[in-house]
């Protein structure tokens, strides 16, 4: 096993407490958004020698990663682990699929767009579907309504943009009518900011007086204030809005448009930091090409069931086959003071992450302690893990692993995770 140090990401919209709380250091006052855990050249999870993890998965490739998974994905750890901490909205925005990946970070390499340049939309070859799973009450806004619903919201707000996006939507084929309006609102114009901000000044008279769609209408109003003539406020009414309470998950296929707006969440992904951003940011904005790679279906967003597989033990998964997510609680055992004890059933290259309490990880070679905060690496090799004390860890695993038993252990098979389609 591995004792990881795990880099944070200093973006504008973090928290400036509920990382620092989770790593046990103290708030600088600067918002402290992601903790990265893998081996995402951008920036690496290192060992305690100092050496990135990438180096270390190259060096020792298969024994780490078990043979499933270096047949599947050669020598390198497939997903990207976070921990997210929303204090303020964050960017409109779409991933690449595999062949779009490919193409945009080949034709950004022979534009001669340096890689680490703020105006790159492609930062690797990679698809990023990935998976939140709730910390606290998570919000987001994610996927296409259907057009008829984007409609019912609009009407009423008789105003220029809103009565455009309402024709634009009245189509017969709803993708196309979807793609026409949503093209028109982010298209760059003359007076764009103006038309958006009479949409945020109705919906905030329609709030006032007592609307019939208030957390839409509030949606609105928020991002408004937030980022003042944003086309993203608008396309607000577009998405579906998602709670998540603590423990549901979300998962957000590529192509599908999305924006979180605040909590805490641990998010998985495949390995890749390819975003393509529209509004909501100031960051780089492409939105021709985050247009080209959006997925314009409407229906609800996928919603995995964990599967419980033991007491205080649930497997979330999705369709996607480069990550999962493990969490596992212990409490003391009943009528006594001795800890909880659970086996984490998966095999592969997994990530632990300490979320509460002292967890102490066991494989047949090694014990190793855990505090809140701390990551730890356990290679394929390592058999069998054991989890014992009093918390909660999360793990991450690839899925291809999960029914390949790691030097004779016994693992369980887990297929695709049932999904709850149900949002408003």
């Amino acid at each position: 096993m591995h004792r990881l140090s795990s880099p944070v990401q200093h973006y504008p919209w973090g928290s400036t407490t509920q990382l620092p709380e989770l790593l046990g250091v103290e708030p600088d006052g600067r918002p402290v958004a992601e903790l990265w855990m893998g081996a995402h050249p951008s920036a690496p999870s290192t060992t305690r020698d100092g050496r990135p993890l990438p180096q270390v998965i190259a060096a020792e490739g298969e024994r780490l990663l078990g043979p499933a998974v270096h047949q599947e994905f050669g020598s390198v750890l497939p997903y990207l682990f976070k921990v997210l901490a929303v204090a303020r909205p964050l960017s409109l925005q779409v991933h690449p699929d595999p062949r779009q990946a490919r193409e945009g970070f080949l034709r950004e390499e022979r534009a001669g767009v340096p890689l680490g340049s703020p105006e790159r939309s492609f930062k690797d070859a990679h698809h990023k579907p990935e998976m939140v799973i709730a910390l606290t009450r998570f919000d987001a806004l994610s996927g296409f309504r259907r057009p008829g619903r984007v409609r019912e919201l609009l009407t009423g707000l008789d105003v220029p943009l809103a009565v455009r996006l309402r024709e634009l939507l009245s189509g017969p084929d709803e993708a196309t009518a979807l793609r026409h309006a949503f093209e028109h609102l982010l298209t760059p114009a003359e007076g764009l900011a103006e038309q958006v901000a009479a949409v945020v000044d109705a919906c905030a008279r329609r709030l006032a007086d007592g609307s019939s769609s208030p957390r839409a209408d509030a949606t609105v109003v928020d991002l408004g204030d937030w980022y003042p003539g944003d086309p993203g406020a608008v396309a607000s009414l577009f998405l579906n809005r998602v709670t998540l309470a603590p423990g549901e998950a979300m998962y957000v296929p590529a192509g599908s448009v999305h924006a979180y707006l605040h909590g805490c969440a641990l998010e998985i992904m495949a390995c890749s930091d390819n975003v393509l951003r529209a509004g909501l940011t100031s960051k780089h904005i492409d939105a021709v090409t985050l247009l080209a790679c959006t997925d314009y279906h409407g229906g609800p967003p996928s919603r995995p069931r964990p599967v419980e597989v033991s007491a205080g033990t649930s497997v979330y998964r999705a369709v996607a086959p480069e990550f999962g997510v493990v969490l596992t609680t212990l409490d003391a055992l009943a009528g006594s003071t001795a800890p909880g004890a659970s086996v984490i059933p998966v095999g592969g290259p997994r990530i632990v992450l300490c979320l509460d309490g002292e967890v102490e990880l066991r494989t047949s070679r090694e014990r190793l302690r855990t505090a809140r905060g701390d990551v730890v690496l356990v290679g394929d090799d390592e058999g069998e893990l054991q989890a014992c004390g009093t918390g909660t860890v999360a793990t991450a695993f690839v899925p291809v692993a999960a029914s390949t038993p790691a030097s004779g252990s016994e693992l369980v098979s887990v297929g695709a995770t049932p999904v709850n389609t149900s949002v408003r």
